[in-house]
């Protein structure tokens, strides 16, 4: 054997360890973490933006179903009002009048309402 020659092949075989093949390696897998975290970055941008879709989807429920309870509440106002004016002139009829017209006006109301009811049905 050829001392020269087992130190040559020696030398090609560990040549880029030797002189900064782990340097080399080190980078290639530095460059596979990168490509591994522009995907991960990838992921979460996609993940972002369909969040930012379904919280403006959310954002734009809320202020529909605002609007609606606001029209609600203004119509339960609107009702309250007819009905307290309702009642207060049924306060008047039935203080003003005797006791036998009350009880035929009551007594009219609830013959009125039975034939209805039973019309409809």
């Amino acid at each position: 054997m050829n001392p020269r020659g087992y130190r040559s092949n020696r030398t090609s075989l560990f040549d880029g360890i030797e002189e900064g093949g782990i340097r080399a390696t080190s980078y290639s897998s530095h460059e596979i973490d990168e490509h591994e975290n522009d995907r991960a970055i990838d992921g979460l941008q996609d993940r972002v933006s369909i969040l930012k879709r379904l919280s403006g989807d959310i954002h734009e429920e809320v202020e529909t179903h605002n609007r609606m309870l606001d029209r609600m509440g203004n119509d339960m106002d609107t009702s309250r009002g007819f009905l307290s004016g309702t009642v207060d002139k049924f306060k008047m009829v039935f203080e003003t009048k005797s006791s036998r017209r009350m009880g035929t006006l009551v007594a009219s109301f609830v013959a009125l309402f039975l034939l209805v009811y039973y019309l409809t049905r």
